[in-house]
């Protein structure tokens, strides 16, 4: 995949004025919704949305409920101008809508990082985009369709801090994370000495850490590079030290809307789409070409 960490911070900084060319897809909490912007996304046969199934509650409730975020720039952001979702998150949300249902109706349901496998076990969203990262042991909770995308951990810190380079620096050292993410255990196991201080949002642990409530945020590159699009006062520094796929959560135990997620995300891969929606997103700060997407069921726990 294209690697995040060659974008320097003067990209980041020349990108900060709005120059994202992503299309507004619909959605956010209103319901509202916006010109489809994949008026060539791929729409399920009637044959392919068995009687009985979650897909069929779908299509006859007319709209795709996605615990997602809304405050995710670059991957599910709303506009607080025409009210529509952005990114690359909300984009495949919306082309999953279209599957299903016909058009690209979808609800975003604001969900946070220690609340996504209650939102899906008791039936308030169908899925979630928000930057999933798949594990064994979060499979056991819920299924993952894909991976669809591939990050990794990365450290942010304000800009001019010095004597930060590497997961090792931060021992003994006060750092942020987000509740309930892989980045807990990575800075444990590298910096076991370090504190962690964890809180339940991306926007609430960047504000932290200008805050000085630590010196250093861990979280998911793609995330952190979206941050620093928002707010030059931020620098991401290293290299990713992880690899985190990415995956679409549903309720546990429900194999047929995995493989029909799957099959879908396989299709709009196939048909250039998933690649059309990372340009429109990611791809408006990062430089070269789209990624290759990562391989449907590559690992343990998708």
């Amino acid at each position: 995949m294209t690697t995040l960490s060659a974008l320097s911070l003067a990209t980041v900084a020349a990108c900060s004025d709005g120059g994202s060319a992503a299309v507004p897809p619909g959605g956010g909490d209103a319901g509202a919704q916006a010109a489809d912007p994949y008026p060539n996304a791929p729409v399920a046969a009637a044959s392919d949305i068995p009687a009985g199934s979650v897909m069929e509650k779908i299509k006859k409730r007319g709209e795709l409920l996605v615990g997602g975020s809304l405050d995710a720039p670059l991957l599910s952001q709303q506009n607080p101008v025409t009210g529509q979702v952005e990114g690359f998150d909300a984009d495949l949300g919306k082309m999953l809508a279209k599957y299903i249902i016909g058009k690209p109706s979808v609800k975003i349901v604001n969900s946070a990082s220690e609340t996504r496998e209650a939102l899906l076990s008791n039936g308030t969203v169908d899925v979630v985009f928000q930057t999933y990262t798949i594990t064994p042991e979060r499979a056991e909770q819920v299924a993952f369709a894909g991976p669809y995308y591939v990050s990794g951990l990365a450290i942010a810190v304000k800009k001019g801090t010095t004597g930060i380079a590497k997961p090792e620096d931060l021992d003994g050292k006060t750092v942020i994370a987000g509740a309930n993410t892989p980045a807990i255990p990575a800075i444990k196991k590298l910096a076991p000495n370090a504190k962690i201080v964890t809180f339940g949002s991306d926007p609430e642990c960047v504000q932290a850490l200008k805050q000085d409530r630590g010196v250093a945020y861990v979280q998911d590159q793609s995330l952190l590079v979206a941050d620093g699009k928002s707010d030059p006062g931020l620098q991401v520094v290293g290299e990713p030290f992880t690899t985190d796929p990415y995956g679409i959560g549903l309720k546990h135990g429900d194999d047929q809307m995995k493989s029909f997620v799957n099959g879908w995300l396989k299709k709009i891969q196939d048909a250039g789409l998933w690649q059309e929606a990372w340009k429109r997103s990611i791809g408006t700060v990062v430089q070269g070409p789209a990624p290759t997407p990562p391989a449907i069921g590559s690992v343990p726990g998708s």
